[in-house]
């Protein structure tokens, strides 16, 4: 069994979990119940141990296709063949008839709309990263699958047999027919949903989102390309808590067989806040409200002379101890299979500036924060007028040791910047002046040390001469003017190929020269896609007295969007290939999308 190119898979999810569905009929990656719990479907990291629910025609020479119903996060996957075509539409029923009957599961429905096919589904459940195989109990109308710790069911009117350590079958269907599958959690008797009920689930599935897109307040150019990231963004949102996840999927590759592989199904401060920026840039404010309430609950548990930590669980705790897992042998033999990420105890001060840009676009086009919510931030950046100068790991969480990385000095000007205006715009109680004198301190700081006159461009660290893309976040948040003269450098060194010392290939750009700048990793790494649409919006706003600046940003765009996936999805990295790598969808990628489509198409004058 071979493994799929990470780019052929779709994802489905509920605002709890998520799921991702191959091309080739397959869930590979699920895990239950909620974005950070064990998985029960694994074989993205492992295709003989990992698990899988897979629904695939028996016939030959089919071709397989993709598509979202229109507006949605319901995906179709298509088999055609000269015998007949068939479809399996994949989803996690959400709305107010999923909620009334307490259904929170997994819905496959198998239609064939042209001539017969014959399908075969395995569903093999392999439960805490297979590593307990559970009992498979076979009853009336599907099977039961069960540990100590958990219990799903599996209901179907299809005939189901016992096949190795999960079930399978196989069926036929002519023009009109259809199967379904429902898994949920359970312990009562299996029945699976009739026909009409499977009708009205999916009506209200797809009548939940395009209610929540018609929010969307985009008319730009993109506006295809902006929806369909801000459904990709409004799936890793967990919708009980209001936590956000940077990605549902854990250790996917930043390059094949390499050991850059992380966990990414935590709430970031930073990659949350991001994402906050993008769906309030257009007209999602529910999303930024819940959040802040989780926000609220997070900080009651952080003693008021502490620094704010780099992530959290859905649930507001610390991420679990990174562990290895040594019986996967990762996607593509790419090892170390890792779950729970060790960042979370680095220092990363970059996080304020993230976490206050946030807040303070949330109470200017949201709703205006809580005093207490104040008294939070306001100790947050006392404490960060007394540790703005410590050296830190940074937004790329290196392990190489920290050091004076000048984008966390940035971003500590733009969070003592951003909490001065909104004490000014509430007329909040705060020591102004020392805020005052910090912000300052640290702008001087940054353009004596930051920059590098023999790179003429800002630089990685204080020590090191060596690029990094994250610079380019200063236009961005209003720290340098975009026609500022080191600005424009700055843009110009990074805009070159790696060979001449850059760090764009073909419009893609690498965060750093890893084998230059040490990061405390082997191995390379892909493009990272976040940075090439930060390049973007940084051409845009050199654009504003320069029209070549702006003409090249949009080429970049336009060549960008090419390395979307068939459905419009965005992994962390592009390899060399033009192949998807890391985890996938990564927010960070989506919601720079949006910012910089917002910004192009505005630049190119037209507006939203």
């Amino acid at each position: 069994m071979s493994y799929q190119p990470i780019e052929d898979y779709g994802i489905i999810g509920n605002m709890r979990t998520a799921a991702l569905v191959g091309r080739d009929g397959s869930i590979d990656w699920l895990c239950w119940p909620e974005f950070d719990s064990p998985s029960i479907f694994a074989s993205i990291l492992d295709r003989a141990r990992g698990g899988r629910f897979a629904i695939t025609p028996v016939a030959d020479n089919v071709v397989n296709k993709q598509f979202y119903w229109p507006d949605t996060n319901v995906l179709i996957t298509r088999f055609l063949s000269a015998d007949g075509v068939g479809e399996v539409r994949d989803y996690m029923p959400v709305g107010p008839l999923s909620q009334q009957r307490g259904f929170h599961g997994l819905l496959r429905q198998v239609t064939v709309v042209r001539g017969s096919m014959q399908f075969r589904m395995e569903c093999s459940p392999a439960f805490d990263y297979a590593r307990i195989d559970p009992t498979t109990e076979m009853t009336g109308q599907g099977a039961r699958f069960h540990s100590p710790n958990l219990s799903l069911v599996l209901s179907t009117s299809v005939p189901l047999r016992r096949e190795g350590k999960g079930v399978a079958a196989t069926f036929a269907l002519s023009d009109g027919q259809q199967a379904g599958f429902v898994l949920d959690a359970g312990d009562g008797a299996c029945s699976c949903p009739t026909d009409e009920e499977l009708g009205e689930l999916f009506r209200d599935t797809a009548d939940y989102w395009r209610r929540w897109l018609s929010q969307c307040t985009y008319r730009g150019r993109w506006r295809e390309a902006v929806n369909r990231s801000a459904l990709a963004l409004k799936l890793p949102t967990h919708q009980p808590t209001g936590a956000i996840v940077a990605a549902p999927t854990a250790s996917l590759p930043e390059t094949l067989g390499g050991e850059r592989n992380w966990d990414y199904r935590y709430s970031w401060i930073r990659d949350a806040a991001f994402t906050l920026y993008g769906f309030l840039r257009i007209g999602f404010t529910e999303e930024a409200a819940a959040f802040m309430q989780w926000l609220g609950r997070c900080s009651r548990e952080v003693g008021p002379a502490g620094p704010l930590q780099v992530m959290y669980r859905i649930d507001g705790s610390a991420p679990h101890d990174e562990q290895v897992l040594l019986h996967l042998e990762g996607y593509r033999g790419s090892r170390p299979v890792r779950i729970g990420n060790g960042a979370y105890v680095q220092l990363q001060l970059d996080i304020y500036g993230a976490l206050m840009d946030a807040v303070y676009l949330y109470n200017k086009y949201g709703t205006p924060v809580s005093y207490d919510l104040w008294v939070y931030l306001r100790q947050l950046m006392d404490w960060l007028c007394d540790h703005w100068h410590e050296e830190d790991e940074g937004i790329w969480e290196v392990r190489a040791g920290r050091q004076q990385l000048v984008y966390s000095k940035v971003m500590c000007w733009v969070a003592l910047d951003r909490a001065l205006r909104l004490a000014d715009r509430r007329s909040f109680p705060a020591d102004r002046d020392r805020w005052l004198r910090t912000r300052d301190q640290i702008y001087e700081d940054v353009m004596a040390k930051g920059w590098s006159a023999s790179q003429k461009a800002f630089v990685q660290s204080y020590t090191s001469p060596y690029l990094d893309a994250a610079t380019l976040i200063m236009p961005l948040v209003f720290f340098l003017a975009p026609t500022d003269p080191r600005m424009l450098d700055t843009l110009r060194a990074i805009n070159r190929r790696p060979s001449d010392g850059g760090l764009v290939s073909d419009s893609l750009v690498y965060r750093y020269d890893v084998s230059r700048a040490s990061d405390g990793l082997t191995g390379q790494e892909g493009t990272f896609n976040m940075c090439m649409f930060w390049l973007v919006e940084a051409m845009v706003r050199a654009g504003r007295d320069d029209a070549s600046w702006l003409n090249e940003a949009l080429v970049v765009f336009e060549q960008m969007l090419g390395y979307a996936n068939h459905l419009g999805l965005y992994a962390e990295e592009t390899g060399p290939n033009g192949e998807a790598l890391g985890n996938f969808p990564q927010a960070f990628t989506h919601l720079a999308l949006i910012s910089s489509a917002f910004n192009l198409d505005r630049a190119l004058g037209r507006g939203t």
